[in-house]
């Protein structure tokens, strides 16, 4: 099975979603409506979706409110990523300029807060109070992982526990939320229901691991933005930490400064201590320690296709790195 064949699995729900949420964008402020399709139509791989879509057809789900939820959790991230990048100030994203870039920052924060609000609206259409209750808590989550990052900004002293605790809250919480509402619409037993919520939420880990390594391996064709990204924002991730940790007190110095400063004037240096250290084998490790655990949640699960596809989504997680 490629990766093709997991979005195979559920083509015509897929496709669905995307005139859902098309047609759900809609607006009297013709720029809401521009902003909001051009950071919605900017690629990605709509990977929450598709988690609500595989989650509750792997527990049998055969109406149509899924495709309403899926739209949903889409709302949410591009809510997120509109906020996102005001924040870190980021001028691209997947390959193309992002939305602050070109219409400014006022206009993305307010076009983020109208997809919130769709979000909710689309929510309560689905009258399900626990459905609720997950997606509400997970949005005040992520915007907690959002202000703890913030926080930790030019922070060299974050340890590895509490990044985890940051990429929890911020990437893997909306990972969570989507197989677990998944699980619920379905009407999921408790082990099921705890088992899709922690496949989720192991997942969510294992991606955002694996974009911490190709901040310092990938390429800006690839990936859509820059080697060193997170460097030059300032941001303490793993791959760093554990250098810090294993290199001598001169380059745990000059790794401290880089972080404080942010900016890219030590880039070569610090590649070369965090290529040395073994940081990025060891911050790969950790992916596959989650990709594993997510893998091992769908042993709760009915054979089907769709559970097939849900495992195939942890090993394709950790391919990213070549």
């Amino acid at each position: 099975m490629t990766a093709q064949r997991i979005y195979d699995t559920v083509a015509d729900d897929f496709s669905r979603v995307n005139d859902l949420i098309i047609k759900r964008l809609s607006s009297d402020v013709p720029l809401v409506e521009k902003i909001a399709q051009y950071i919605i139509e900017s690629g990605g791989k709509r990977l929450r979706p598709l988690l609500v879509l595989l989650s509750s057809r792997a527990l049998g789900y055969d109406r149509d409110d899924h495709l309403k939820l899926a739209a949903v959790i889409e709302f949410l991230h591009t809510a997120t990523l509109l906020h996102d990048d005001v924040v870190d100030t980021s001028d691209m994203r997947r390959g193309r300029s992002t939305a602050n870039a070109r219409w400014g920052n006022a206009p993305s924060v307010l076009v983020g807060d109208f997809l919130y609000a769709r979000a909710f609206e689309m929510m309560v259409e689905l009258q399900d109070l626990r459905i609720m209750d997950v997606l509400s808590h997970a949005t005040a989550v992520i915007a907690e992982g959002e202000v703890m990052q913030l926080m930790n900004v030019k922070n060299p002293d974050l340890d590895e526990a509490q990044y985890m605790q940051v990429i929890h809250n911020k990437t893997a919480m909306l990972f969570e939320a989507a197989s677990h509402t998944g699980a619920l619409l379905a009407g999921a037993d408790k082990d099921r229901e705890d088992a899709l919520k922690d496949y989720g939420k192991h997942l969510g880990l294992a991606f955002q691991l694996v974009d911490d390594v190709l901040d310092y391996r990938g390429d800006a064709e690839a990936m859509g933005k820059n080697v060193g990204d997170d460097l030059a924002e300032g941001k303490t991730t793993l791959p760093l930490i554990y250098a810090m940790v294993e290199g001598s007190d001169d380059e745990k110095q000059l790794i401290r400064q880089a972080i404080r400063k942010g900016g890219l004037d030590d880039l070569p240096r610090i590649l070369q201590i965090v290529n040395r250290s073994g940081a990025l084998e060891y911050t790969m490790a950790k992916a596959r320690e989650q990709a594993a655990l997510a893998a091992a949640c769908l042993k709760a699960l009915p054979e089907s296709d769709h559970k097939e596809a849900l495992g195939l989504l942890t090993e394709i997680a950790v391919a990213r790195v070549s």
